[in-house]
């Protein structure tokens, strides 16, 4: 594994316990250029693995909570004038950071939702018809709570196509239960982890990523899955090419971390469900089947010829 993500893993492990998978898809996502939403319900931690990555690469770390309030300008930012300079000054809003926590995202209206599509996919936001540019790092996790429907608003698919990996936490185990009271009962254990990263550092491995080979068989398997999901038969819409772009960028991302200059057919394997699975809508027979997005994903990569090359002796 890349020396430099192993100590970001381990910084953040000293906060999370037993969520290392989630850690390194985080770090996935962030060393790709893409963006995670992270689903499960309160309390098992979305907001402190995002505080501690973005601690642990030294980056400016923005929080915005999504209520139904919540309008796109305490989002983006606004202009506001300066009676003194009989000008407009424009006051940035929480969007313009390196790290940025959209805590529960569903509970905003879409109106405000969509004030972050501009800035997840083009790293720019519009105001008064000026176009500005948002500062490298730039890396949003959403979270949403899965149980509770109360008063929220689900993500269109438009939005959910912004996201290149869609990650669910999960409950500890009492073990690992046990140890975060330990670490937790003299204080917190988040305010104690130091920088082990800068954002310098931090732009230089994304350069890097971009260089992972990927060769033609991969990416010809990688459009081979991405077509399956349009023609299953309990897929209503199938994932578009903006989806396969992401597995392509986040398999590079991935096989970074491993240690490895190519990206072998694991690897997409390994990635697919997270990247395909909230892009899928699915038919009424799915749901009266009982049949979920991430089984039909399991189905198609069983069914698909896998590429052969020896990758191991490139």
């Amino acid at each position: 594994m890349n020396s430099q993500i192993q100590n970001v893993l381990e910084n953040i492990e000293k906060v999370m316990i037993g969520k290392r998978e989630v850690a390194e898809l985080s770090i996935v996502a962030m060393l790709a250029r893409g963006h995670v939403l992270l689903e499960d319900v309160p309390g098992v931690g979305k907001t402190m693995m995002v505080r501690a990555l973005a601690k642990s690469c030294d980056a400016q770390f923005k929080r915005i909570q999504f209520t139904p309030d919540l309008l796109p300008s305490d989002v983006v930012g606004v202009s506001i004038y300066n009676p003194k300079t009989l000008e407009f000054e424009f006051r940035p809003g929480p969007i313009m950071g390196d790290v940025i926590l959209a805590d529960e995202i569903n509970r905003t209206s879409p109106k405000t939702q969509s004030a972050l599509l501009e800035g997840m996919e083009e790293a720019s936001v519009t105001i008064d018809g000026k176009t500005l540019t948002i500062n490298q790092p730039f890396f949003v996790m959403a979270t949403q709570n899965p149980i509770e429907h109360e008063g929220t608003y689900p993500l269109p698919e438009a939005q959910l196509d912004r996201f290149l990996l869609k990650i669910k936490m999960g409950y500890p185990t009492r073990g690992q239960e046990v140890e975060i009271l330990r670490r937790a009962e003299h204080g917190k254990p988040i305010e104690k982890i130091e920088a082990v990263l800068t954002v310098a550092q931090l732009i230089e491995l994304q350069e890097l990523v971009q260089g992972v080979y990927v060769e033609d068989s991969v990416k010809n398997y990688m459009v081979e899955l991405a077509t399956q999901t349009r023609e299953n038969n309990y897929v209503h819409l199938g994932v578009s090419p903006r989806a396969t772009i992401a597995l392509m960028k986040a398999s590079q991302a991935y096989a970074f971390i491993k240690g490895r200059s190519y990206v072998t057919p694991d690897d997409v394997q390994y990635l697919v469900p997270f990247v395909f699975s909230h892009r899928l809508v699915l038919k009424p027979d799915a749901r009266y089947d009982n049949v979920a997005a991430e089984e039909i994903i399991e189905r198609i990569i069983a069914n698909t010829p896998v590429p052969t090359k020896r990758f191991a002796e490139q």
